[in-house]
């Protein structure tokens, strides 16, 4: 079995600020910071520091070098990444003092996908293989539909969910991996037992993680529900904690993990993160996460 993460590849541009900024408001930052990140790239570092062979396929620009190396660095698989013309994504992060963030994102080479590449990235896949993806690349719904004709198994991250998620016919995915607003934008529910709920009458196939930040985790698919608590941890930047859960949760699930215990490790490796700056620079080796101690929470 192997993991194709088909994703983004970005630049992270990280300010810190007293506030998020409001509209039509000015502010000063205290420091600005640059880390390679991207969902994709995010998670495919997260999956091999958790101990897993991922083969990453994507796009980068002409200025994509640092983002190619972070992954060979980490031990990715960077055979399915190629460079296209213009710019590598990137994003612009506010950070708080608090730790939360807002996140605005420019697609660059992230969006120029084609149907040739996704189809030659794909045939060196087959069924049973697990192909992960989110929403900051192009074309997605064909990269679903072909993946699902192959007999591979779609683990989803609808983030961002806008009308090219839409588009995708999601009752082919296995497994999603969602937060509250992610939850919401598919469902039109906002209790978190409403989310679940009305995510396996629309997808009754399929096996869902929602994760609620300081809330914990919860998974539910037909037969079956956990909870998972969240770890106390001083919040630093929140940053890449939702793609550190999800390589690491996939890892676990791969090497045959309990859910409960996949929730567990999961979860202790996205409070390490957030206790960091930046979102690859946050992610923590699977040594580190086992051997971790926290407080009650």
């Amino acid at each position: 079995m192997k993991i194709l993460n088909f994703g983004s590849l970005n630049y992270d541009y990280v300010y810190s600020v007293s506030h998020i900024v409001n509209p039509g408001e000015t502010i000063s930052s205290s420091k600005m910071e640059m880390f390679c990140g991207g969902k994709g790239l995010n998670q495919s570092i997260a999956l091999a520091r958790a101990g897993t062979k991922v083969f990453h396929a994507g796009m980068v620009g002409k200025d994509g070098e640092a983002l190619i190396n972070i992954c060979e660095e980490n031990g990715v698989d960077i055979s399915n990444i190629c460079e296209s013309e213009g710019k590598s994504g990137h994003t612009i992060i506010q950070v708080d003092e608090k730790g939360q963030n807002s996140i605005l994102l420019f697609g660059g080479s992230n969006r120029s996908m084609t149907k040739k590449f996704i189809d030659n990235v794909l045939s060196c896949f087959e069924k049973g293989d697990i192909l992960l993806l989110q929403n900051e690349i192009n074309l997605i719904d064909y990269i679903i539909e072909e993946s699902y004709k192959k007999g591979m198994k779609v683990f989803l991250n609808p983030s961002p969910f806008d009308l090219a998620l839409k588009q995708c016919d999601l009752s082919k995915i296995s497994v999603f991996l969602l937060n509250e607003i992610e939850g919401e934008q598919i469902t039109g529910e906002k209790e978190q037992n409403k989310i679940l709920n009305k995510m396996l009458i629309k997808y009754p196939n399929a096996q869902v993680v929602l994760t609620l930040g300081s809330g914990g985790v919860i998974y539910k698919d037909n037969q079956q529900e956990y909870y998972q608590k969240a770890y106390k941890v001083n919040v630093v930047d929140t940053t890449g904690a939702g793609d550190t859960f999800t390589g690491y949760f996939i890892s676990s699930l791969i090497n045959n993990a309990t859910i409960n215990k996949a929730l567990n490790i999961s979860s202790k490796a996205a409070a390490i993160s957030v206790s960091r700056e930046g979102a690859t620079t946050s992610i923590p080796f699977i040594q580190e996460v086992v051997e971790a101690k926290f407080k009650d929470k």
